[in-house]
């Protein structure tokens, strides 16, 4: 058996390649600031984008609702009272003779785009729809 020695020279060429195999803890300290600032400045816009999203989705899914509301009217002759809220555009109201529902898509009624209900409000032939907003409490009409 042969015993292999490397000299002084060889020997630091090995030890400096393996130093220089992988990062830096300043490195990767950078890096990780960059990534920081990044997501500083760009993650407000993108929530910005994304609330202003849902809002208009609101805004679409109310103005879908009042095209229903309006055919449920020239059928029926009336809005759906308070009481019958939304639900009368998906199955017939008692005492609604003329209905040829459903009036809107789909198995069940829309929620907003923050999981909650529409609220609808009726009376003296007119009616009201808007969402609880992202806060559960406001109001987007």
């Amino acid at each position: 058996m042969k015993k292999v020695v490397q000299s002084g020279i060889a020997a630091r060429k090995a030890g400096s390649r393996r130093r220089r195999a992988g990062f830096t803890l300043v490195e990767m300290l950078v890096v990780l600031a960059i990534i920081g600032l990044i997501s500083a400045l760009v993650g407000p816009r993108v929530l910005g984008q994304l609330t202003e999203s849902r809002e208009r989705a609101a805004q679409l899914q109310i103005e879908a609702f009042s095209s229903a509301l309006d055919i449920f009217f020239i059928d029926v002759g009336r809005y759906p009272t308070q009481a019958e809220g939304l639900r009368a555009l998906m199955e017939p109201p008692s005492g609604a003779t003329s209905w040829n529902g459903p009036y809107l898509r789909g198995s069940s009624l829309p929620r907003d785009p923050w999981g909650q209900d529409y609220i609808y409000s009726a009376g003296g032939g007119t009616y009201n729809i808007v969402s609880r907003g992202p806060d559960g409490v406001g109001a987007t009409q």
